[in-house]
């Protein structure tokens, strides 16, 4: 079993940055590729960005890459996202999730098996 909480998010006006942290319970972390993502009200959740075991694959859904970077840290149990140049519509509650596989995984979310329960993200215009 792999428990994850999510933490940094808030309130921020567009333009700012925020950097939000996912922290894992268990040994295990290392095996796990993580992913971020978000949902918005009214919508699906959806991918944003994910990480290999390694941290040396990473991918990205196009609207972020250049502004978010995802990193991870697993002597510290733990993967990051630094947002930076933040708009309105990056607006949404984000939730980190451990894919069962350290290559890097895709966007589906049946490809992973354990989420956070979410941290709210909002971007002031």
């Amino acid at each position: 079993q792999v428990q994850l909480v999510e933490s940094g998010g808030g309130l921020v006006q567009a333009g700012g940055s925020l950097r939000l942290s996912c922290t894992t319970s268990g040994r295990t972390f290392s095996r796990y590729a993580m992913g971020w993502f978000r949902q918005a009200p009214g919508k699906e959740r959806e991918f944003v960005v994910a990480i290999s075991w390694s941290g040396g694959s990473t991918s990205y859904e196009d609207s972020v890459k250049g502004r978010f970077t995802i990193s991870r840290d697993n002597a510290k149990n733990t993967v990051y996202l630094q947002m930076n140049s933040l708009k309105p519509e990056d607006s949404a509650v984000y939730y980190c999730a451990a894919c069962p596989t350290g290559r890097l995984c895709g966007p589906r979310l049946n490809e992973y098996d354990y989420w956070g329960q979410g941290t709210q993200v909002t971007v002031s215009s």
